[in-house]
């Protein structure tokens, strides 16, 4: 399966995930929603850099935000989650070619 994803959604969407804050986040609502405040109120951070991180995590497409009342909940993509590894195992695929190609190069020739 090649994945064809644009170099800049591939930059959104490992950028979010490089963060640990965000990869927490995004843990934390594969499951269920939750709303931004009830994700803020389990960090030591504002609630206004936990939005900041929801909104990362959104722009990258791997959290969706719906409003229920005046609430924002917030619940993981898990398709945009497997974009992301299924890029992960082409470039695996292609450094192990690489790498067996490397040690037929350095391999000592056959008699």
């Amino acid at each position: 399966m090649v994945v064809e994803l644009p170099d800049s959604t591939l930059d959104r969407l490992f950028r979010a995930l490089a963060d640990p804050s965000r990869r927490d986040i995004l843990r934390r609502t594969m499951t269920t929603s939750a709303s931004v405040s009830a994700l803020a109120a389990d960090y030591e951070m504002s609630f206004a850099a936990v939005q900041k991180h929801v909104a990362v995590l959104e722009s990258a497409g791997l959290v969706r935000k719906t409003a229920k009342g005046r609430e924002r909940l917030v619940r993981a993509d898990p398709a945009q989650l497997a974009r992301a590894r299924a890029v992960l195992a082409e470039l695996e695929t292609l450094w192990h070619a690489r790498f067996s190609q490397l040690d037929a190069v350095l391999s000592p020739p056959k008699e």
